[in-house]
């Protein structure tokens, strides 16, 4: 699967943007998330994302946008400007598959914190959230609830066919919005907000990646 991410800036109040351009120091306004546009920084490494995925930016009168150090850890809940990864995709994203999620769940072993998620590439992972990272981890597409109990996962809960496909259809609708928006990190909606699974099936199978 092909793609790359833009470096996207976004004001505190989310009604600004701008875009990193190729010199790497650069910025144009934008939308944020739009389609890419000649000029912009097309970054294919996701370590080199990831280091640009929360830096704080401060306006210069001459200079423009000026890239500080990576955000602390309550620093989101200050107003600025912060950057983001944005990912766009250059072939056809897949449906994900209820059986790779089914059994990815029952190789889970109960009484660890593990988050279940999509990846960029929509095949179910899982990882410790006590020794992994997973904000602004860029591996994350769409991101369940953290769970250890072995009614939520591991073999006994795998085997439980309505709950597995309440979470696949929650999972189907986050990757379609992931899709649509390309946001990482996407939660889950609640299951009372869902629409039929064939609304998403469709949505997913007709996406279409950017036109380069």
């Amino acid at each position: 699967m092909k793609f790359f991410f833009t470096i996207d800036a976004l004001s505190a109040k989310g009604d600004k943007a701008w875009r990193l351009q190729s010199d790497m120091e650069t910025w144009r306004t934008s939308t944020y998330s739009e389609a890419v546009q000649e000029g912009d920084a097309e970054v294919t490494q996701r370590e080199k994302a990831d280091n640009w995925t929360g830096k704080r930016l401060v306006k210069d009168k001459e200079l423009g946008l000026i890239a500080k150090n990576r955000a602390g850890k309550f620093d989101f809940l200050m107003r600025g400007i912060f950057a983001h990864a944005v990912l766009h995709r250059l072939s056809a994203a897949p449906l994900p598959d209820k059986e790779q999620m089914l059994t990815e769940m029952r190789s889970l072993q109960p009484g660890t914190a593990w988050l279940l998620y999509l990846n960029t590439a929509g095949q179910f992972v899982s990882l410790d959230s006590n020794n992994s990272k997973i904000i602004g981890n860029l591996d994350i597409a769409v991101r369940g609830e953290i769970a250890s109990s072995e009614d939520y996962i591991g073999p006994k809960a795998a085997e439980n066919e309505t709950m597995m496909n309440t979470i696949y259809h929650q999972f189907l609708a986050g990757w379609d919005e992931h899709l649509q928006t390309s946001q990482m990190s996407v939660f889950i909606p609640n299951a009372e907000k869902l629409k039929e699974e064939s609304f998403y099936a469709d949505r997913i199978q007709n996406w279409q990646p950017e036109n380069l």
